[in-house]
């Protein structure tokens, strides 16, 4: 008699075979299986990271070979280019680097 009472204190809904059988199947799909949701929404969020860092990269290519191209076919805009990145100068030159805090803190940690 008491066993009755227990199955009676369970909702009508949960008593039916079809609707616990879909409530474990969901809760194995959520946690156990090896192709679980939770990995599912890690590898979705992994995929959208990588396709925004291949977007990033294919535009950081393009204008790379922009310049490299201008570069190669203008000898004024590779001595800018010499003069700004290596600090080259002309022997009758003097030269005075001016660097912002974010750029001294750089060198600071480049040097150390």
């Amino acid at each position: 008699m008491t066993r009755f009472k227990i199955i009676d204190k369970i909702p009508q809904a949960f008593r039916n075979k079809y609707i616990l059988t879909a409530i474990i199947f969901i809760i194995w799909l959520t946690l156990f299986d090896s192709n679980n949701l939770i990995a599912r929404y890690k590898a979705l969020r992994e995929l959208h990271k990588l396709k925004k860092d291949k977007e990033y990269f294919t535009n950081r290519i393009e204008s790379d070979r922009k310049k490299l191209h201008e570069l190669k076919t203008d000898n004024k805009n590779l001595e800018k280019f010499a003069r700004e990145q290596y600090r080259m100068k002309k022997p009758d030159e003097d030269l005075y680097i001016i660097l912002t805090p974010s750029e001294d803190r750089k060198n600071n940690r480049r040097n150390n």
